[in-house]
């Protein structure tokens, strides 16, 4: 017998998913990592699993987790440690570890310090004007590598290399020796099996890692110099080589998009072979934002297993070394959670580890059984369980856009099992346009997302032209056209929604954090079609963002916009900023006062403009916060704080209690 749903309107539904759970109950699950500990005498040796966790309860506190075989995790990290790099702002790769030697950077001084179990951690390397990330210990335990980033002079660029740290020198007195320079970017400094020789990541402005890189490797010499480097990949700078790995029989892998796709090669003498070519048109590899991404791992007897990307779902398989065969795991084995998002494949041979997660299970840390495909989950970034009855899963939905192209998004219809809209009409849709812009939208279950949908909002998250999971040809429509592409997108993905019957087309809106706020904010200025609009620490002046953001992205904008100052016109055709007379609609704005990537000055000049238009204009500014927010009261008031904006724009009265927010400018509305 099917349940009655009470009969209300769209956006006024009671939900149990509520903002202060979503705040306090998830964390942040980054680099995970496998090591061996070596066991008491006459014992075999220890896998361990370790994780990083960042927790809005403890102010965005990053705590190093381990877990060994048969016991509970366990935090090794005490306050007020902090496991985080600032190389390139975002960071990554803040944690490695050597037969039970864990080595971090703490976040508060950007030194690198060691810990065992048992103590406090200490200082390895002196003060100075350095930062850490993406390092990799030596067999022998006595050297490390990583890559340095060098704030010497206040105002000029911080420079960027390969840097050696000798671990039997006095702790806390050492410094960074260069074994690599002259590129403005490095990555993934890895050791052969013997020791003898090292391979790393380069590339240089205007590139970001995804456009162009070089594969180079390097014999080790007396000392550890490093012998003139050989180019092995990226020759000419239109090749994005990603998570270059030794075999353990040092046979050298690593993932190019040389054709068309991120596919998996080895190196067979000098000659690059691709190893998978019936799967030509997958993406094993995804960009490099922060240090430390790998999509695939070896096993003790050179298998791999991998992850690959096939329009915009994850699949991870086996690929077996002799006969290169390649079979997926049984999507639901071991569960019913048919994982369809996978990041951080790790393996030291034996124990196999990542993040997974599904339309219907949260991102979790899971090891792997690969004999039998078998999950284990160690640990999940939220402790909210929810009844399916709540939990709206995603559609493919493929849509005509600008230009006769096709174009890709998620759809999530409203779902509440107690609920369903009036008769004759239809919900309130809200666009979401992920960041980057070069990344895309995952389909792991987002607490976030099921807020609004258990209050009667449908929800599309679009992987606009530019995003990748879709070959380099897709992720390249938005070379030249960062503003117009993938705003043409969000616009025709709500279109399409009401041209299909499922969404009120007076009721849009549009939402998106840095990139994706820049998204928003074009939308909201460009076009007609939306009613109202957040902004998430998002771009309005695309020539502030040039002269003001940090190194990594300073020169993103030559290849999304035009090489600036050269193109100076495209920067102010497509910043909102210049064009407030073209905005309509009611906007509210988020921002972290600390933010370095979008500078708080950018949403305070759209404020000011949209409060002398005398349009509705919310705006909430966090100290304390940088380029996403970590603190969980600030994670609450924002989710809390935008659905309360939608819901006095459209006139909804929401089901829940929500503290107020000032709106400028606002005269109609449902009540507070």
């Amino acid at each position: 017998m099917t349940e009655s749903k009470t009969r209300a309107p769209f956006g006024t539904w009671k939900s149990p998913v509520q903002a202060s759970d979503i705040a306090s109950g998830t964390i942040r699950l980054g680099q995970v990592f496998v090591d061996t500990a070596p066991g008491a005498e006459g014992e075999p040796e220890k896998p361990s699993i370790y994780w990083l966790e960042g927790r809005p309860s403890e102010g965005g506190r990053t705590v190093i987790v381990r877990s060994e075989a048969g016991a509970e995790p366990e935090d090794i990290l005490p306050a007020p440690f902090d496991a985080r790099s600032l190389v390139h702002e975002y960071g990554g790769a803040a944690m490695t570890v050597h037969r039970s030697k864990i080595y971090f950077v703490n976040y508060k001084d950007q030194r690198l310090y060691f810990l065992e179990k048992g103590a406090e951690p200490r200082a390895i390397t002196a003060s100075g004007p350095w930062r850490y990330a993406d390092m990799a210990v030596s067999k022998d335990g006595r050297y490390m590598v990583c890559v340095l980033e060098e704030h010497s002079e206040q105002g000029k660029e911080p420079e960027n290399k390969i840097a050696l740290i000798d671990l039997q020198l006095q702790a806390g007195t050492v410094e960074p020796r260069t074994i690599a320079r002259g590129h403005d970017f490095y990555a993934c400094p890895r050791f052969s099996p013997s020791g003898d020789e090292l391979v790393y990541l380069a590339w240089n402005h205007p590139n970001m890692p995804w456009d162009g890189t070089y594969l180079y490797r390097a014999a080790i010499g007396a000392d550890f110099t490093l012998e003139e480097p050989r180019l092995i990949a990226g020759e000419g700078g239109e090749e994005s080589v990603f998570q270059p790995s030794y075999s353990p029989s040092g046979v050298l892998h690593f993932i190019s998009d040389c054709d068309g796709f991120w596919n998996l090669f080895r190196l067979e003498g000098d000659r690059p072979v691709r190893i998978l070519p019936d799967l030509a048109r997958r993406e094993f590899g995804m960009p490099l934002w922060v240090f430390g991404m790998s999509t695939y791992a070896f096993l003790a007897d050179g298998s791999i297993v991998a992850a690959s990307n096939d329009l915009g779902v994850w699949h991870l398989g086996l690929l077996k070394s002799k006969d290169c065969s390649y079979n997926e795991f049984d999507r639901s084995n071991g569960s019913a959670r048919a994982y369809t998002e996978f990041a951080f494949v790790v393996s030291n041979g034996v124990s196999t580890a990542m993040l997974a997660g599904s339309p219907v299970s949260p991102m979790a840390v899971v090891s792997l059984e690969p004999g039998s495909g078998a999950f284990t989950v160690l640990r999940q970034n939220t402790t909210i369980e929810l009844d399916p009855g709540y939990m709206s899963r995603p559609e493919v939905i493929e849509f005509p856009t600008t230009g006769g192209k096709t174009a890709y998004a998620f759809y999530y219809p409203p779902l509440n099992r107690d609920f369903e809209g009036e008769k004759d009409e239809l919900p309130p849709l809200l666009v979401k346009s992920h960041g980057g812009p070069t990344g895309s939208t995952s389909t792991t279950l987002n607490l976030a997302c099921q807020y609004w949908t258990s209050r009667g909002f449908a929800v599309v998250d679009v992987n606009y032209g530019g995003s990748t999971g879709y070959g380099r040809e897709y992720m390249k429509r938005l070379e030249g056209n960062w503003g117009v592409v993938d705003v043409d997108d969000c616009e025709n993905a709500a279109l399409y929604l009401v041209r299909e019957g499922k969404v009120d087309g007076e009721r849009l809106a549009i939402t998106g954090g840095s990139a994706g706020g820049y998204t928003t904010l074009c939308v909201l200025t460009f076009k007609d079609s939306f009613r109202a609009g957040a902004s998430h620490f998002g771009i309005g002046d695309l020539e502030s963002l040039a002269l003001e953001t940090h190194k990594f992205e300073s020169r993103y904008g030559d290849r999304l916009v035009g090489p600036y100052p050269e193109r100076k016109d495209l920067y102010y055709e497509r910043s909102p900023i210049n064009f407030t007379d073209r905005l309509s609609c009611p906007l509210i704005v988020f921002q972290g006062l600390e933010d370095k990537v979008v500078p708080p000055s950018q949403a305070e000049a759209m404020v000011k403009a949209l409060r002398e238009k005398m349009l509705p204009v919310a705006y909430l500014a966090y100290e304390g916060e940088q380029h996403g927010f970590r603190k969980a009261d600030n994670i609450k008031r924002t989710l809390e704080a935008e659905f309360y904006f939608y819901c006095r724009i459209f006139g909804i009265q929401p089901a829940d209690r929500i503290e107020p927010v000032p709106i400028d400018n606002l005269k109609s509305g449902a009540p507070a």
